[in-house]
């Protein structure tokens, strides 16, 4: 582990230290986390590859899920590689460029995370409440341009994080309390006043996962008041029932994400690890579950997925 003078305002590399206070554990915490990114690799990649494979699955609800899929395997790579190098090797070093890249690539990904559920619930309004017209407001190329218009979002919005950081000088500590580079982790450790840089990135968040929280609510208000004016009860438990796979995707990543983001800058008396950890939950847990969510609650993606196993067992 390098050696680190407190007169460097820049320095070469950061060293994190994990969990604080659960460092003896964290041979044991590498295994669940290990298990949790082998499998949100596993279920991405299948999902990626059952939708691509099958025309009757180009529709805008599942293209837009290869979407969220794409930002689901870069935010967990981009922190987990290194979280186990940490782990089981104590491997903590990384290089300035290397961390400004993580807090800029989780930040960024993140973002458009956000902006993919606010497209699926768009999706989700239009197929209920103009269902004749689902298919030409929703064209392939209309996708496209909100697949791209949410990227180009994230990248405008998030790109400045790193210049930010980069610009401040760090003459107390190179030592990062966390398992990843994140922005407030490093605002926290800079020796010099940071009032503008967390008003911005609060203002970021906002506009970005502030905002599509609040229009997937109004559009679920507004699909709520369509359903609910359907004839038959029978018609309106299907109607939701398309809807339940995104709610429950919604919900898995909005929650950590909103804990993390309110405990890192209001939550004072909240324990560090417990705040650490479930900032890991939060990168983990969502790009695990998400495929599980849509493999077994879309008829669509399960019955290709028997049929793809089913074709690949030996015949006896």
């Amino acid at each position: 582990m390098s050696t680190y003078n407190k007169t460097d305002v820049h320095p070469s590399t950061f060293i994190l230290i994990g969990i604080p206070g659960l460092e003896a554990a964290h041979i044991w915490i590498s295994i669940p986390f290990c298990v949790v990114y082998v499998l949100a690799l596993l279920g991405n990649c299948s999902l990626l590859f059952i939708i691509k494979t099958d025309s009757s699955l180009h529709e805008p609800m599942y293209l837009f899920l290869c979407m969220l899929a794409v930002a689901d395997l870069i935010v967990c790579t981009t922190a987990v590689p290194k979280l186990l190098s940490l782990f089981w090797f104590h491997d903590g070093e990384i290089r300035f460029e290397a961390c400004l890249t993580q807090v800029f690539l989780i930040h960024s990904c993140s973002t458009m995370e956000s902006g993919f559920f606010l497209a699926m619930a768009f999706d989700r309004y239009v197929a209920i409440c103009n269902p004749l017209r689902h298919s030409a407001i929703l064209t392939h190329a209309v996708i496209g341009r909100m697949g791209l218009g949410i990227v180009l979002r994230g990248t405008a919005l998030l790109s400045p994080h790193p210049f930010l950081l980069r610009w401040l000088p760090y003459c107390r500590t190179n030592i990062i309390s966390h398992t990843y580079c994140e922005f407030m982790a490093l605002i926290k450790i800079a020796c010099a006043e940071t009032r503008v840089r967390r008003a911005y990135s609060l203002v970021v968040a906002f506009l970005t996962g502030g905002v599509d929280f609040i229009l997937i609510i109004c559009s679920y208000v507004l699909i709520l008041h369509t359903v609910f004016h359907l004839p038959s009860k029978e018609a309106r438990l299907k109607t939701l029932g398309t809807c339940g796979s995104h709610i429950c995707v919604i919900l898995v990543s909005y929650t950590p994400a909103f804990f993390s983001f309110l405990t890192h800058r209001f939550g004072h008396h909240v324990a560090p690890h417990v705040h650490i950890f479930v900032a890991n939950i939060y990168l983990l847990v969502p790009p695990m579950v998400n495929p599980i969510i849509y493999g077994v609650r879309t008829k669509k993606i399960r019955d290709r997925f028997l049929k793809f196993f089913s074709f690949s067992k030996p015949v006896s």
